[in-house]
This record gives structure tokens, C-alpha cells and sequence, in this order.
């Protein structure tokens, strides 16, 4: 094997010298002088990281390189050091050591700190500064700043916007081959917004045409964009210093340079709009498992009884439950009506999923196709090459992160209680860690735009989170219920007996065709996925009321089960919001801020601050809803049911006015972790009770607010501290030692194991090194007995009381853990996020029920020995018991990436390749991956 590895290397290693002469990294611009920017109001006090690095590009010899030498090209690593590193440096952190762990983001570059210049139009220039490499966009004319924004964004994420954009599209196989990871995105995101072209320009022309002056100047700016964008790809293809990524997906010769680069246009940006708000926008939908679950509920204790269990566990407005705005004030939306109508309950055992893939053939076919000898026409040295890409460009797991619902979170103290006077801030959204990042650092100035912070590649028009010249602001995802499950009658156009598989349903007293989409996609091998040809069919049915997810029958007829989104069709539309945020001349306080927000059409929790006020707004196209309908579980499809002035042809309907959102300015503090944002405000799902990770920072913010003197420093630490700590360990495992504790413990071993679990408790019960880079935890022992016993105790204590039929349902609507090293869970491993997904508030209710707690909000039943606290300690020490016996090397199986046995390696960030390039490991820490820490001393 080393003597086979070694010849690899030495063909490789011929090759990259072989390919040098042509396919070379850009040629160096000349360092000039910064050109002079607009007025700063922070004065030097933002601050903010985005690891792993600014520059997201890499050519053909730099990946080759990666793969065989381990190096990296510029900018590609150089914040992940830094971000590393608070995890080990936060305790002592000051004000003054806080740009030891951030990047200074105060607009323009200093003289000294000008790396690069350049002007791909006269009337746009782009500085890059040495330390980072984060392009400095500045334009003379609204075109000319925007047409070098895309500039910017090809020089650094071109292959990555070109993936999103046929992700988007339904088509990635047939962009860049057939590998398991490529397959399993495009099922995931093209069933959720299956447009054809003519939906994409029709989003198009609906801001350009139905927004004023402003829409028309958010497409004139999404154009100069795209023109920008495809400037760049037609000179690095000219060049061939373009992404080394079309090489080894066949798109173009790695000798002849022939082949083509797709040019970009404005459609495309819909497409990957689509994809962006699918991930961090949406909210609700889960209707059918929930509905499932009642199901269950009942069967298991009656309807009435049943009823009670299913509502306690779905928790939808717990009174123990912590909030952002927790002053009491009340936002009623998606609430349970007092008594519902129109509700469609499945029958029992009759919900199937619709199936998405059809005809299935060659490596589709077969996940054990042989590959062929020849993948791609090259020469034999070339051709060796492809074993440095066995798991193709997109390897295995790549967006498993993508499946939360919401992440990020936001920390901001009112001016009233910090020690300058001023607000402080430290905030920013949760997008995972890949290489490169879907994110990307950019300032932008130019006539009407001003603004430093990070965009989303490929709809970086503007800034999305980030700073303006006296005020930052940041989101978190809030999952409020905009997507609505309808049961649709089925029918046949003949008026024969329709079944479960019939393609036609009843709408408004007709029987209408539903409309079939498709997507057929094929690939052949390449260097990146050398596995044989094959190809498939993805097929939806869209209906008036939205795409078909499942079919059943209610009441012994058949019906379809549809996903109606309000932001379907209308992804793109919340650019309008975003372009006023990026406009100093619009947003000049915190009443202006709720404005701009408003305007954004994405489930997000908005977070401004400015050096006199911190505010808070909830945005989303949130649908006005018959009051008697529960948009918890499906609805019958019906006139009467349907959103206030719904139009199927537009996907519009009537909105809560935005005084009915949660909003906020100058509350003490603010916290957001995806958490409920107001009393009676549904966030959709499962899991917003007693313990939510969210606690985590409200503890440590709500302490820090009472003490007063808040500073950057201190803000920064108590999120940093947060990020470390086990959500289990702090908030239930209390719970657990008073059980365990209720009698003394006779088993040696176990008194062991608890004074270990008791010990690391008081210790903050966190998931930290010995000392930063010893790859090794304190407390390790508790920690793998946490991990260990978890999802052991929650089983034993849970199923045997609500049976394994309803434990599954339950489960299959709430995942029962989410531990950094979770495999299992939600999240994924290596993640990052975590501890957002669990049953720690059923666990946390149903323990201190049993010893006797005032518990408000509590569940229907208790579970843990059936209520009895002997009964419940018996069943933690067996549970216990069992822990313990499990070794490392059982409780953390190892991957591809990791040893068995190895704790921390279990728990690491790894940044999932998108692209060529492949990173280190970094600590495991559970916080935003895009950051800001600001206070502006200053306003205009």
C-alpha cells in the first residue's frame, strides 16, 4: 500500500510540474494605495472572523499541491487560527487582545496594509489588505461598485456560485458527476423550489416591475453583478488561473484548455436565492410527522388524553420557555384556536412519501458500480491523479449541517448597563464550516451603498450581515410557521374512482391536473468522481396549494399532501430589504432598521445596534390564517381554510402587518439561539421548553446585565463560554445527581461515576481542553459517560411509559440528542452546532416532577419510574451502569476523519470541502461562523 502511494505521489508530483507552465495561480496586481473610503463611526471598535479564509478560489496546481503537499494558497486558512484559538484564550480576553481572535473591520485599508489593487473598471477599484485578503470594493459609480462586487466574488467563490447555482437547479450530478454527496443535495433542495426557467424570470420581473424605483435599482444592481462576475470568468478562462475544479469535473482540458465556463445571469441568482432561504429562511412544514405523532398520542391513551400528552411535548407556547423579548410583551401568531376546524388527520398506517427518484440507471443504479480504467482523456500521468479525489470534489456528508432548521445566535446589551455608555454586540449567523465558506467577507462602497460584512456567494450584491457606518446588524434563523400542509382531495379527469395515485385533485369544485416537474440528470466520469456513467429522473407534482410531499387518505378517501411556502416564488424578493439596509441614507436609526427589515420576506430574527440603541425585529412573509385553523397539523384544503386573499398564480396572499411581529428597541438585553422569540409566538416544531440552548446565553448575558459594566470583552467571553459548555451538563444534569443522589449509592463504581459527572458540573460542565491544542478534554471521563449515557437514559426513562410507537413518532419530530460528536443527530458529525435538537426539556420537566418541583408547563404524564422517585432513580443507575462500561472507542466508533476512541477528534470542526481544498481540524466550539463584536462610540 505505502509502495502504491508512493508511486501515486511521484505521478502527481510530475504532473503538477508538468502543469505549471500553464495553469498558474492569478498574476499579482501591483500594490497601490487605498483609495480614501467613507467616514467611519467605530472608531476601531468592530470587529468580526469568517474562517477559513477570504479567498475560496484555488487553481488546478494549487489543489494539486493541497492534496499532495498539504499547502494552501493565500487567504484560504488564515482565519481559522484566530477563530481556533478562543477557545483556549477567551477567560483572559480584554478589549485590547480582542483583534488577537478578530480581524479589525473598520472600512478601508490602511496604507501600510495594502496588498493589492486593482481596477476592473475604471470607475471600481478592489483593494485586498495583507492580513486577510478580504476584497474592499469601492465604486465612483452605482454600476461600476457593483459590476466589482461580482468582480470580487468570481476572483473568489467563482466554483462555489456555479455549484449553488445548479444545486438550485436541480442539475448537479450533471455538473459535477454522480458522487452519493452530489445526488443527496440535489434531492434535498430541488423538491423544496422546483422551478422551471420561466418561474425564475418571473421572479425577476416581479422586483424589477413591482417594486418601484427600488426594485428596478436592486436588478440594475443584480446585472452589473452578474456582468462583473462573468468578467472575471471570462479572463481567468482566457488566463487559465480559473478555479482547478473545472479541470477535475471535466468541464475543461487540462491541456488544451478547451472547454467552457457557463456565463452567469440574473436567473442564476434566483436559483441560488432559493437554495439560501431553503437553509436559513424557512420555517414550518413538518405537519405530517406531527400529525403522526397525535396519531400515536391517541391510539396509545385515548383521544382526549392523548390529545393532552401530544400538546405537552409539542410545547408551543411553554411558559418556562426562554424568549428574546422577555418583558412580558405578547405577539400571537399561529396559536392554537380554541377549538379547530378543518383539521386532516390522516387515517392510520395510510401517509406514504412521495417518491422523488425514478429510473435509476448505471452508477445510479449501484452504489458498487466498478469503476472505469479510463475516466477522462489524458495522459497515464494525469490519469493517476484521480485517486487524490476517491471521494469526489463534493465528498461524502458535505451539507450535513443543512439539515437544521435554524442557527446563529446574537448577544446585546443596552448602552444603560455597559461601561462606556454605549451598546455592545456580539452576534452573527451559524452557516456551518465549509472550504470555501458559502459566506464571503466584502466592504462595498460606492453612491447610495455602504457597508462591511459577509454575503451569501453568488447574491453578494449587497452586505447581508454586517456593519453600515454607525450601526451593524445580524439574524438569526427563527422558524416561525410560514409553510402550511394541505390536504388535497384526489380525483380523475374521466370521473372514475380516484386513488391515492391519482395525478389530479380537486381545487375550487374542479378537477385540475397537477403539473409534473422533472429533472433528468446524467453524468460520466471524471477525475473527480471516476465511478461509471449513470443517470436518473427527480420528478415533483406542484398543485394550486403547493408541492405533493406524502398521500394518504382521511376518512377513507385519497388526498395528497402538499408544502405551501409563502416565500415560494418569492425567494428573491427580500433583496429589496437587504439594499436598504446596505443604504446609510435610509437606515440612520433603530426605527429605520425595523423599517429595512420589514422588507425581508426569510424567517429571520434581526438584531441592530448603533452608539445609542439596540433593537430587535422578527421578519417573514407570515400568512394570514383562518383564526380556527391549527397550523400545527394539516388543514383541509378548502376555500375556507385557505390563507386570507390567497392567489395560487402568484403564491401571494394577505401578511400580518409588521406591528404584529416581534420587535423590541432598547430592551436591557437581547439573546437569540433559535429560540422562541415572544409569548404566543409559535416558533413551528418541537422543542422551544424549560431547557433550549439558548439558556446557555441568557444566563451568562441575563448576570452580566445585573452587574453592569458590560464590555466587548465581557460580552465576548460569555458567548466564548457558552460555546463550550454542554447544554446537558449544565441544565439537566442537576436534575439527574438530586434522583441519583435522593439515596446513597452502594456500587463502588457507580459513586465513581457519579462524583466524576458531579465534579465536571461544578466545573461548568464543558466540553474543554487541557490547555489549547493538547487535543485532549478535562473531565474527559464525564464527558464520554454524558455521551454515553444520554440517549440510554432518555430511552429507558421515555419508551417504556409512551411505547414504541409513540417514543418513534415523537422522535421523528424531536431528535433526542445532539452532542458535538452525534453522528446521530440532526446536525451531523463534526458539525460544529449542536445541542440545538434534544429532549432536555421533556427530561428536565419530567425529573423534577418527580422530585416533587413546581413545574409550570408540565407534561401530561410522567414518565421516569412511571412518577415514583425509587422507581426513576433505579431506572438512572442502570442506565448509568451501563455508560460506563461503554469504552471510548464505543461511544466515539470513529470516521473517516478520526481514530476511534478519540474524543476531541469525535467532537472537531471540520470545514467539508465544497471544492478542492481541504483544511485542518479545528476545536469544537458552538458558535456563529460568521462573528461581529462591535460598539460604536459615535453617530452621525
Amino acid at each position: 500500500m505505502r509502495r502504491r502511494t508512493g508511486r501515486l505521489r511521484a505521478a502527481a508530483t510530475a504532473a503538477l510540474f508538468a502543469l505549471g507552465a500553464t495553469f498558474l495561480a492569478p498574476p499579482p496586481t501591483a500594490a497601490a494605495a487605498a483609495p480614501q473610503t467613507s467616514e467611519d463611526y467605530c472608531q476601531g471598535q468592530c470587529a468580526d472572523i469568517l474562517p477559513p479564509g477570504a479567498t475560496g478560489n484555488a487553481t488546478l496546481v494549487q489543489i494539486l499541491g493541497n492534496k499532495l503537499f498539504g499547502t494552501h494558497p493565500p487567504h484560504t486558512t488564515d482565519q481559522i487560527a484566530p477563530y481556533n484559538a478562543l477557545a483556549g484564550g477567551y477567560r483572559s480576553l480584554t478589549d485590547d487582545t480582542l483583534t488577537d481572535f478578530f480581524n479589525d473591520a473598520s472600512f478601508g485599508v490602511a496604507k501600510d496594509q495594502v496588498a493589492s489593487v486593482s481596477t476592473p473598471r475604471p470607475d471600481v477599484t478592489i483593494t485586498r489588505d495583507k492580513k486577510t485578503g478580504v476584497p474592499h470594493i469601492k465604486g465612483t459609480t452605482r454600476y461600476g461598485t457593483e459590476y466589482g462586487a461580482g468582480y470580487a466574488a468570481g476572483q473568489d467563490r467563482l466554483w462555489l456560485m456555479d455549484l449553488f447555482r445548479h444545486i438550485g437547479r436541480g442539475e448537479l450530478t450533471s455538473f459535477a458527476g454522480g458522487a452519493p454527496a452530489n445526488q443527496g443535495l440535489e434531492q434535498q433542495f430541488w423538491p423544496s423550489a422546483p422551478y422551471t426557467e420561466a418561474d425564475l424570470q418571473a421572479q425577476v420581473d416581479a422586483i424589477r416591475n413591482d417594486n418601484g424605483a427600488r426594485g428596478k435599482q436592486a436588478m440594475a444592481d443584480a446585472q452589473a453583478y452578474v456582468d462583473g462576475i462573468n468578467a472575471y470568468r471570462e479572463q481567468s478562462k482566457k488566463g487559465r488561473y480559473f478555479p482547478g475544479e473545472y479541470v477535475v469535473t471535466g468541464h475543461v482540458d487540462a491541456i488544451t484548455n478547451a472547454g467552457e465556463i457557463q456565463p452567469f445571469k440574473l436567473t442564476d441568482l434566483i436559483a441560488l436565492a432559493s437554495v439560501v432561504g431553503g437553509l436559513f429562511g424557512n420555517g414550518g412544514g413538518g405537519e405530517v410527522p406531527s400529525a403522526l405523532a397525535l396519531l400515536s398520542a391517541q391510539q396509545k391513551y385515548g383521544v382526549e388524553k392523548g390529545t393532552e400528552v401530544w400538546e405537552s411535548f409539542r410545547e408551543r407556547n411553554d411558559p418556562e420557555a426562554v424568549k428574546t423579548l422577555h418583558d412580558g410583551q405578547s405577539f400571537p401568531y399561529a396559536v392554537k384556536p380554541a377549538k379547530a376546524r378543518g383539521t386532516a388527520l390522516p387515517d392510520r398506517g395510510s401517509v406514504t412519501p412521495e417518491p422523488l427518484v425514478f429510473d435509476r440507471s448505471g452508477a445510479a443504479a449501484s452504489k458498487s458500480a466498478t469503476p472505469p480504467r479510463d475516466p477522462v482523456k489524458a495522459p497515464e500521468k494525469y490519469r493517476k491523479l484521480e485517486g487524490l479525489f476517491k471521494d469526489g470534489v463534493l465528498p461524502k456528508g458535505s451539507f450535513d449541517a443543512t439539515q437544521h432548521r435554524g442557527m446563529s445566535n446574537a448577544l446585546l446589551v443596552s448602552g444603560k448597563h455597559t461601561a462606556s455608555g454605549h451598546p455592545v454586540a456580539v452576534f452573527g449567523p451559524q452557516t456551518g464550516y465549509f472550504a470555501p465558506q458559502l459566506l464571503m467577507l466584502q466592504e462595498i462602497q460606492g453612491p447610495g451603498i455602504s457597508a462591511r460584512g459577509a454575503s451569501f456567494a453568488g447574491v453578494g450584491m449587497y452586505v447581508q450581515l454586517g456593519r453600515g457606518q454607525d450601526y451593524a446588524w445580524s439574524a438569526t434563523s427563527a422558524g416561525q410557521d410560514i409553510t402550511d400542509t394541505y390536504a388535497v382531495d384526489l380525483c380523475n379527469a374521466d370521473g372514475s374512482e380516484p386513488t391515492k395515485d391519482s395525478t389530479s385533485y380537486r381545487y375550487h369544485g374542479r378537477c385540475l391536473p397537477m403539473e409534473k416537474l422533472e429533472r433528468t440528470n446524467s453524468w460520466k466520469p471524471t477525475i473527480a468522481d471516476p465511478t461509471a456513467a449513470g443517470s436518473y429522473r427527480m420528478q415533483v407534482f406542484r398543485t394550486n396549494y403547493g408541492v405533493v410531499t406524502h398521500r394518504a387518505t382521511v376518512g377513507g378517501k385519497p388526498v395528497a399532501y402538499t408544502a405551501l411556502r409563502s416565500t415560494y416564488r418569492h425567494e428573491a424578493d427580500s433583496i429589496i430589504g437587504f439594499q436598504m439596509l446596505n443604504d446609510p441614507s435610509y437606515v440612520r436609526d433603530a426605527k429605520s432598521f425595523e423599517q429595512a427589515a420589514e422588507h425581508i420576506g426569510y424567517a429571520f430574527n434581526w438584531f441592530y445596534a448603533d452608539s445609542r440603541d439596540i433593537a430587535y425585529y422578527n421578519s417573514g412573509l407570515n400568512p394570514v390564517r383562518n383564526p380556527d385553523v391549527d397550523p400545527a397539523l394539516p388543514v383541509k384544503a378548502d376555500p375556507a381554510y385557505e390563507w386570507k386573499g390567497f392567489d395560487p398564480t402568484t403564491n401571494t396572499s394577505a401578511q400580518t402587518p409588521p406591528a404584529q411581529h416581534p420587535q423590541s428597541i432598547d430592551q436591557d438585553y437581547y439573546v437569540s439561539w433559535n429560540n422562541k422569540q415572544a409569548k404566543d409566538y409559535d416558533s413551528a416544531g418541537f422543542g422551544n421548553g424549560s431547557v433550549h440552548r439558548a439558556n446557555l446565553l441568557d444566563d451568562r448575558v441575563r448576570a452580566l446585565t445585573a452587574d453592569g459594566g458590560v464590555t466587548r470583552a465581557s460580552l465576548t467571553r460569555a458567548m466564548a463560554d457558552a460555546a463550550l459548555t454542554d447544554l446537558r451538563g449544565e441544565d439537566v444534569l442537576p436534575d439527574l445527581l438530586r434522583v441519583l443522589g435522593s439515596k446513597p449509592v452502594a456500587d463502588p463504581a457507580l459513586r465513581t461515576a457519579i462524583q466524576r459527572l458531579d465534579a465536571w458540573r461544578k466545573d461548568g460542565a464543558q466540553r474543554r481542553e487541557t490547555s489549547p491544542g493538547s487535543h485532549a478534554y478535562a473531565h474527559s471521563d464525564a464527558i464520554r459517560l454524558m455521551d454515553a449515557w444520554w440517549p440510554r437514559m432518555v430511552k429507558e426513562v421515555f419508551r417504556p411509559g409512551l411505547g414504541t410507537d409513540l417514543y418513534d413518532a415523537l422522535g421523528a419530530n424531536l431528535a433526542i440528542d445532539e452532542s458535538p460528536s452525534a453522528g446521530h443527530g440532526p446536525t451531523g458529525a463534526h458539525a460544529g452546532s449542536a445541542f440545538q435538537y434534544g429532549w432536555w426539556s421533556y427530561a428536565d420537566k419530567d425529573l423534577r416532577a418527580v422530585l416533587g418541583d413546581k413545574v409550570q408547563g408540565p407534561l401530561a404524564v410522567r414518565y421516569c419510574g412511571n412518577g415514583d422517585l425509587s422507581a426513576c432513580r433505579d431506572t438512572l443507575l442502570t442506565t448509568l451502569e451501563q455508560a460506563t462500561a461503554q469504552t471510548a472507542a464505543q461511544v466515539y466508533p470513529g470516521d473517516d476523519n478520526c481514530k476511534a476512541g478519540d474524543q476531541w477528534c469525535a467532537d472537531s470542526i471540520i470545514h467539508r470541502a465544497v471544492g478542492g481544498l481541504t483544511h485542518d481540524k479545528m476545536t469544537w466550539q458552538n458558535r456563529p461562523t460568521y462573528q461581529q463584536v462591535v460598539e460604536f462610540p459615535a453617530h452621525r
